[in-house]
């Protein structure tokens, strides 16, 4: 698997329909902008004789008489076809997060084909853990890595995202956490399993944050990672691991030889082919199976 983001996405189709087929459907668009407080009872039946009389959908007709907006319709459907979104206001998430709020940019379409991939090739029972490695720092890592874990949410998989970058970690920033404990802290045996985050907004979403910054973090991870790794998999159907670039230590390699596979980064006029190639040959000499690679160009 190649892709580049700014290729657009030829797969949604069949995404758009798992989403839909694992929907429980069980309020319609007019209960939940009731619920919502979006209309009132008395509007909901203007809402229907508008609706008969032109011929319209239930949100189009509501938009019609000025009740409600664009954006009250998506969130109504995404409630509707259980697909958690979130807009301009919802949480307090960093705007990297896209494909929770720009869920129909051109490059969350990529990144949902990625998804797709990885998937078809890579996830299934035996096999839930992937790293997200490049060589050099800047390259997107963890940006990609926090997305690709929110579209894994979507779809219903009971997903987590630990940030294994013990030296410059980026998803505690990402999603806003205020707690200053996690990965290392669960590693050293200091911490139990409540240090992983739940992220509200989606249910089947969890993040595992770095924690204490600590003065041995390859160490650390070549200690204790595999026995983590393999307990944390028998709760998760998707395991994403955010890593230092390459280029700060052994860590990612150390990483991705625990968890089986790798799926790597390039930034489009940054990154050397010399040192990815470098990089892909090394991890592969110590087990690590290349997964795919994705080409950035944010």
């Amino acid at each position: 698997m190649n892709i580049t983001l700014k290729e657009r996405a030829i797969d949604i189709a069949a995404l758009a329909l798992d989403i839909a087929r694992s929907s429980e459907k069980n309020q319609t668009i007019g209960d939940f902008l009731q619920a919502t407080g979006k209309i009132s009872p008395d509007d909901a039946e203007r809402i229907l004789t508008v609706q008969k009389e032109q011929g319209l959908r239930f949100g189009d007709a509501a938009k019609t008489l000025g009740l409600i907006n664009d954006q009250d319709i998506q969130r109504a459907l995404a409630n509707h076809f259980d697909f958690p979104l979130l807009f301009n206001g919802d949480g307090e998430f960093s705007p990297e997060l896209i494909t929770a709020y720009q869920p129909f940019h051109e490059q969350v379409e990529v990144l949902r084909t990625v998804c797709s991939q990885l998937m078809l090739t890579w996830f299934n029972e035996s096999r839930k853990i992937l790293t997200v490695v490049s060589p050099r720092r800047g390259e997107g890592r963890s940006n990609v890595a926090a997305n690709l874990a929110v579209l894994f949410s979507q779809l219903g998989r009971k997903t987590l995202l630990i940030d294994a970058d013990l030296r410059q970690p980026r998803q505690q920033q990402i999603f806003r956490l205020n707690q200053t404990q996690g990965l290392s802290d669960l590693l050293a045996g200091r911490r139990d399993e409540w240090v992983i985050a739940p992220i509200l907004h989606f249910r089947d979403l969890s993040v595992l944050p770095a924690g204490t910054k600590p003065p041995n973090p390859l160490e650390l991870i070549s200690r204790d990672m595999s026995a983590c790794l393999s307990h944390l998999a028998g709760q998760y159907d998707v395991i994403l691991i955010d890593t230092p670039a390459n280029e700060l230590g052994a860590d990612s390699q150390v990483l991705s030889a625990k968890a089986g596979g790798a799926l790597y980064l390039a930034r489009q006029n940054h990154t050397r082919l010399a040192d990815l190639a470098k990089m892909k040959n090394l991890f592969e000499s110590t087990g690590t199976v290349s997964v795919g690679s994705v080409v950035t160009d944010f």
